[in-house]
């Protein structure tokens, strides 16, 4: 909203058409491979195996950081939730919620997908009631001249407006990240019947329900908030907007429920993440890279036990860091966030890179002019990253450096051992 003004569900829109644009590469290429590692065996199988590990060592990194900085989201939506019950914050402060609620995840993500998935569709599922419940009510309100704003619907909000080029695309970047993390379904492609079909609907699904609802509801908290200049300066200053919103337009009791969900969803991210992180430590491990003991799935369950305990410890090891250092959870959050985008975008990009070299193999089934979508999704992510590096002032200005190292380190491994190489296209 400061960059855009009242664009800000245009801005949505084309966030969401970019994100359509890298989504393509997933699904298009979960139609013919399935399999635990997501991105590592997508480019491993249609780049080759160093390609593979590349993007699946980038994707690790992603999984990782996302799932530490997940953590300060739960601790400070924690906080949050008890600051509108009237409620202290528990003895030990944020870290304490960091250690419950990745205890938590790792009790759920230890038994059967199954109950991992339909634990976070649940929590999904009233997530997006609630908020497209307010949203309609806000819509109605405004509509009906009953709210505390005059601008009406302004369904100028759906175009760019007096905004430029230039703000929407830079704005478009955040609205990217909201999707972040869409793939991770593909990383069940080993424990869902009809992978092949199944998966690549799934990631569809997936994208264009978060479209419709990002755009839905950003359009009420514009409307909300009021097109004019000082509800855009409103909308851009507020530092929770729902919770805002719901007690001006619907009640306090309404706000106290919006923040429990925000809690709860922040939960069912952290638990999402890890069982992807966990599953493709599992399959870098099967195929020879790890401990054995990371390849271990549990006789009655299926799950890779061993891998889940070793990211959960791995994700609350990353938040003590940077406790340690001084930090707190919203440091968690961005930071941690930060270094998990720039690891995305790499891995995204090989994913991308697959489905170009995969159209114009010998028999593909993909036709040759379908290759638009991946290019202009690499021209997304490119930009993204420029984004997410140009003008940033210390500590983000070392975050490049940090998730290069990561990538760089994946190389690393590659050149030294190309026996392992052989080994994983063997096996891919």
């Amino acid at each position: 909203a400061g960059l855009v003004g009242k664009a800000v569900p245009f801005t949505f829109l084309v966030s969401f058409a970019g994100t359509m644009l890298v989504a393509y590469a997933f699904i298009r290429l979960t139609r013919y491979f399935a399999h635990a590692g997501s991105v590592y065996a997508l480019a491993g199988a249609t780049l080759g195996p160093r390609a593979g590990f590349f993007g699946g060592f980038a994707l690790l990194g992603t999984y990782l950081f996302f799932s530490a900085c997940i953590t300060g989201a739960c601790a400070v939506f924690f906080g949050a939730m008890l600051g509108e019950l009237g409620l202290a914050e528990p003895s030990g402060g944020w870290l304490v919620v960091v250690v419950v609620s990745a205890a938590l995840a790792l009790a759920l993500n230890v038994r059967e997908s199954t109950v991992t998935t339909r634990t976070l569709l649940a929590i999904g599922m009233v997530g997006i009631v609630v908020m497209v419940v307010l949203s309609l009510i806000i819509i109605a309100r405004v509509a009906s001249g009953s709210a505390p704003v005059s601008t009406g619907v302004d369904m100028g909000t759906l175009l760019p407006g007096e905004a430029s080029m230039t703000a929407v695309m830079t704005a478009a970047v955040f609205g990217f990240l909201s999707w972040a993390g869409f793939e991770s379904g593909t990383s069940l492609g080993e424990e869902t019947r009809d992978p092949k079909r199944t998966i690549p609907k799934a990631l569809t699904y997936a994208v264009v329900l978060a479209g419709v609802i990002y755009t839905l509801v950003m359009f009420a908290q514009t409307i909300g908030y009021g097109t004019d200049a000082a509800g855009q300066e409103a909308f851009a200053g507020a530092s929770s907007t729902l919770t805002e919103l719901s007690s001006t337009y619907v009640g306090p009791w309404f706000a106290v429920l919006i923040s429990v969900i925000a809690f709860c969803v922040a939960f069912a991210s952290l638990l999402s993440c890890t069982a992807a992180a966990a599953r493709l430590v599992f399959a870098l491990a099967r195929d020879g890279f790890g401990p054995a003991p990371l390849a271990r799935t549990s006789a009655k369950t299926g799950a890779p036990v061993v891998a889940t305990v070793t990211v959960i410890g791995l994700t609350v090891a990353l938040a003590m860091l940077l406790a340690a250092l001084g930090g707190g959870p919203i440091e968690v959050y961005y930071w941690y966030a930060t270094i998990a985008t720039l690891c995305m975008v790499v891995a995204y990009g090989m994913a991308s890179v697959g489905v170009i070299r995969h159209t114009f193999r010998p028999g593909s089934p993909i036709r040759s002019w379908e290759v638009v979508f991946p290019v202009l999704g690499l021209v997304f992510l490119a930009y993204v990253y420029i984004v997410q590096v140009a003008g940033q002032e210390a500590p983000y200005s070392y975050f490049p450096w940090m998730a290069g190292a990561w990538c760089l380190a994946g190389l690393a491994v590659i050149l030294a051992a190309p026996r392992l190489a052989e080994r994983i296209g063997a096996r891919l």
